[in-house]
């Protein structure tokens, strides 16, 4: 098993939460905070998610708190736990709650995206905006797990340790155009995914949230690709229409990784957005 001095990720702070857990995140640049949540997957991490969009935000002039979430990254992993929403939720509420942060946006994509819906509803009063790529808790579970993506993800994470070209695999259908699949990026992945433990997919229940969307009067600024193989582009129309402040990108061309297939135009639109406040 890959011990976490061996990731090629970059090493920031860690935090030890109130439950025992600790926490490993980025924080980069000063300003209005905003919280970069990752998406779910093998060897996910926040650093293999956002490298090439928080550095833009830095120089724009904004507080980047980068989080590798619980079971992610260099965060710890618990192997007798239930990874559901609320489990992501209260320990994203704790690392807020021990480095300081009161209020800032939320930035997530995919089970990031859920995860920043669940705590805005849970605690609206900390949330300034919102910024949303694909995200999930807008469906039921077999819904997602109809999808293409899902589907070649169980398949291959079943098959054993996944190394490179098995990461290559799932990665593949993240993007409308794989080819602009780094091997950087899935090396990342495929150090860190050994280390994950079962109970981590096994347990990861995320609610259908559509009819509480209502509830969330803060800005929502959201990105979706026609091409998702994750999770249904028709997602975009159930935030729109129950959210009341909300406002949507939809990318053709574009998978599951809009961040990374149109980098310049997502974080072009993300601060135009964060400087309407």
């Amino acid at each position: 098993m890959a011990k976490s001095k061996d990731f090629p990720l970059p090493v920031g702070r860690y935090a030890k939460l109130d439950n025992g857990l600790t926490l490993h995140y980025l924080d980069i640049g000063t300003g209005p905070i905003v919280v970069w949540l990752h998406g779910s997957g093998p060897g996910a991490s926040g650093f293999s998610n956002f490298k090439g969009n928080y550095p833009a935000f830095d120089k724009a002039g904004f507080r980047n708190i980068v989080v590798d979430l619980p079971g992610f990254g260099r965060s710890d992993k618990p192997a007798d736990v239930n990874y559901d929403l609320a489990f992501f939720v209260d320990n994203l509420k704790l690392l807020l709650d021990n480095i300081g942060v009161d209020r800032c946006t939320l930035l997530g994509n995919s089970l990031g995206g859920a995860i920043a819906l669940g705590f805005t509803l849970d605690n609206p009063e900390r949330v300034d905006s919102l910024i949303l790529m694909a995200p999930g808790g807008v469906e039921e579970r077999e819904t997602y797990f109809e999808m293409e993506g899902i589907k070649r993800m169980v398949e291959v994470y079943g098959q054993g340790p996944m190394g490179v070209e098995q990461m290559r695999q799932v990665m593949s259908l993240q993007l409308f155009d794989p080819g602009q699949l780094q091997d950087s990026l899935l090396e990342e992945r495929a150090a860190v995914a050994p280390t994950q433990p079962a109970n981590l997919f096994t347990t990861m229940m995320v609610p259908n949230m559509t009819e509480r969307l209502h509830e969330i009067t803060a800005p929502i600024f959201g990105f979706w690709g026609t091409d998702d193989r994750f999770n249904p582009a028709s997602g975009t129309f159930k935030i729109v229409e129950n959210a009341p402040n909300a406002r949507f990108t939809v990318l053709n061309r574009c998978g599951h990784w809009v961040q990374v297939e149109h980098q310049e135009l997502f974080n072009r639109q993300c601060l135009d957005f964060l400087r309407e406040f």
